[in-house]
C-alpha cells in the first residue's frame, strides 16, 4: 500500500504536470470554433425536441388517469348511511 506522504507527492506530481499540459495546447481555431457552435446548435434544437414529446406523452398519461379516476368514481356506489 502507498503511504500517506507517497500519496501526497503523488497527487501534487499528478497537478503540477496537468498544468503545464494544460498550458500548451493551442487556441482553437476558427473552423474548429464553428463547429463546436454548430454542435451546440444542434443539442439545443434536439433538447427542445425532446422537451415537446414529454410534454406530449405526459398530456396523454395525464388523460388517461383523468379518465379511469372519471370511470371509478361513476362506478362506485355511495355507502349507505347507517344510524
Amino acid at each position: 500500500m502507498i503511504g500517506k506522504s507517497m500519496a501526497l507527492i503523488l497527487a501534487a506530481f499528478v497537478t503540477a504536470t496537468a498544468g503545464i499540459a494544460i498550458a500548451k495546447l493551442p487556441p482553437p481555431s476558427d473552423e474548429a470554433k464553428a463547429k463546436v457552435a454548430q454542435a451546440q446548435e444542434k443539442a439545443a434544437a434536439a433538447g427542445k425536441v425532446q422537451a415537446e414529446l414529454l410534454g406530449k406523452w405526459q398530456d396523454i398519461a395525464v388523460q388517461k388517469y383523468t379518465a379511469k379516476m372519471k370511470e371509478s368514481a361513476a362506478g362506485a356506489k355511495p355507502a349507505a348511511a347507517s344510524k
